[in-house]
């Protein structure tokens, strides 16, 4: 479920108390759109909230939902290429997608509620026979009772930050059950107040990440400088690294060009259980500094880490330009995307769905 955009508009739903029909991917194969997770809900007026397809099958999806809500009844269907009539429903990218429908109702509300908030990872778990809801967090069961078997699948997965349909129990006793588990955006932290920074912080915004922005000097580290960082700390960058949280999804990008700053920071970022490290300069400057580091005790192993000159050569000059370069590196770290072009490869466009953690909560995608 897309939550940031959706959450708004659900939650006067429910101030309303209009019941909904929530369509979502649960399965998806080969070049589909969207990854499981995504999600589109229809009230009974006929008002649409989220996307699930990017447009292929959007009108489908909408007509089932009314049926739902019209019936009660959940529903799941696939979608997918059809080549004996090029006018039929289906996604022309040649990919399927698994859609589960369901009524939701004020007695849902709490469910969904809990796993639209962005305080705790939770996993969403609904039954796709029944329609039944629950929520897990690592703390406590919420929503909908569950039997313990689907609780213990349901906080493994959420442990690993996977999504996913899972068959859970045995002989007569079987559910199968979606499970989604909803983490908060991952951590992007860009080091040194400069219009390249101004710039990244407008690209991890557009990539999900909730981003700070970090220098010691206050004169230059304000948030009318950079209103897109969700966080401005007022600090020499390692003492903020030591202190910040971190986990395997953080990316630091340190953009100070002086290595009184970058350093420091390097030393200890290169030591963090992180995603990413990258460092901007020259390949003059480059070299200095994997020496300096050398000279500060790092082993080649932790060097070899630094993603230093930082982005992907798009051969941009501007700070726009070299923001996207190191959001597509971004990207092609978390994804392990090739950074060749399309047409010249011809492996699937899109990871299998099952081989990679869930995104983040983030905004619509239309």
């Amino acid at each position: 479920m897309d939550h940031a955009g959706m959450w708004a508009d659900l939650r006067g739903w429910h101030a309303q108390h209009i019941a909904y029909a929530l369509a979502t991917v649960v399965d998806a194969t080969g070049s589909a759109p969207r990854s499981p997770g995504a999600s589109m809900a229809v009230n009974a007026d006929g008002v649409v909230i989220g996307s699930i397809s990017g447009g292929c099958v959007e009108g489908a999806v909408y007509d089932l939902c009314l049926e739902v809500l019209h019936t009660g009844t959940p529903a799941c269907e696939k979608f997918g290429y059809s080549d004996s009539d090029a006018f039929a429903v289906g996604l022309t990218c040649g990919g399927e997608l698994q859609v589960f429908v369901h009524h939701i109702t004020l007695e849902e509300y709490p469910a969904i509620e809990s796993a639209l908030s962005d305080v705790d990872p939770v996993a969403l778990v609904r039954d796709l026979q029944t329609g039944e809801i629950g929520v897990i967090t690592r703390q406590r069961i919420a929503g909908t009772a569950l039997e313990v078997a689907v609780a213990q699948q349901a906080s493994a997965m959420l442990d690993s930050a996977v999504t996913g349909v899972r068959l859970v129990g045995c002989n007569g006793a079987q559910r199968t059950v979606f499970i989604e588990s909803l983490t908060s955006p991952p951590h992007l932290i860009i080091c040194g107040a400069t219009d390249f920074s101004a710039a990244l912080c407008r690209v991890g915004h557009v990539l999900g990440y909730r981003v700070t922005l970090c220098d010691a000097r206050p004169v230059f580290a304000t948030h009318s400088r950079f209103p897109e960082a969700d966080n401005v700390v007022v600090d020499w960058p390692h003492r903020y690294l030591a202190r910040a949280e971190t986990d395997g999804r953080t990316a630091v990008c340190v953009l100070t060009h002086d290595p009184k700053f970058d350093i420091p920071a390097l030393q200890l970022a290169l030591r963090l259980p992180i995603e990413y490290v990258g460092a901007m300069g020259s390949r003059r400057a480059d070299s200095e500094r994997r020496s300096r580091l050398r000279a500060a005790g790092l082993t080649e192993g932790e060097i070899a880490r630094l993603h230093s000159p930082i982005g992907l050569q798009l051969g941009g000059r501007t700070p726009d330009e070299v923001a996207i370069a190191i959001g597509a590196e971004l990207v092609t770290v978390r994804h392990g995307g090739t950074t060749r072009p399309l047409c010249d490869t011809d492996s699937p466009i899109h990871a299998a769905p099952d081989s990679r953690p869930t995104p983040a909560r983030s905004g619509v995608d239309d």
